[in-house]
């Protein structure tokens, strides 16, 4: 079937980024959400993320826009810093501005809500370790990127959510929803029983 990002591209033209890096995420297969672990040479920690971030698009009711605009995108995934043994957990996020609504300051109090099947869960900034390579990299310069508290049952709740909406603060105070082009279940499901988390 059609991935999501290209219905969304019928009424909107996007920089050669989004395109490709949007099909790639449309079409994920297993290996492109994988988990990978790697030895941050800077700081001797190791680094646990999926290979690649959870893209997300904004709600039907965010739109329509003009012709020739592009919409807002956002992008999530799970960190794990390993800080020989002692173990934390983060939720990277970027925002990708479009011509539509924009995103206020995510860092801000209550600027960001997941919205799961068992309720929302408000995220939180954190000070996240200063690595010598970031475990996801921005997709758009001129975006907003940010670490989220998420404590090992926050993320177990994500996990066993079919329902995965992330809902983000506007400049005019309303929300925009956004939703994964993929089964966030599943990726987050396999991500953490990489990770050795299962149970309660």
């Amino acid at each position: 079937s059609r991935p999501a990002i290209m219905d969304a591209m019928r009424t909107a033209t996007f920089p050669v980024v989004f395109l490709i890096l949007g099909l790639c995420g449309g079409c994920a297969t297993q290996s492109g959400t994988q988990s990978v672990e790697v030895l941050d040479q800077a700081t001797g920690m190791t680094v646990a993320s999926l290979k690649e971030p959870i893209e997300l698009l904004p709600g039907v009711q965010n739109v329509p826009l003009a012709r020739g605009k592009r919409a807002t995108f956002a992008y999530l995934g799970p960190v794990e810093w390993d800080s020989m043994g002692t173990i934390t957990y983060g939720l990277w996020v970027h925002i990708a501005p479009g011509n539509d609504r924009q995103a206020a300051d995510i860092h801000a109090p209550s600027a960001l809500t997941l919205n799961l099947d068992d309720g929302p869960l408000e995220l939180a900034p954190m000070d996240a370790p200063k690595l010598g390579r970031e475990p996801y990299h921005a997709l758009v310069s001129w975006g907003q990127s940010g670490y989220f508290n998420l404590p090992v049952q926050a993320l177990r709740r994500m996990a066993a959510s079919a329902k995965l909406v992330l809902a983000v603060r506007a400049t005019d105070g309303s929300v925009i929803d956004f939703s994964p082009t993929q089964d966030s279940r599943a990726v987050l499901t396999r991500y953490a029983r990489g990770r050795g988390i299962t149970g309660d």
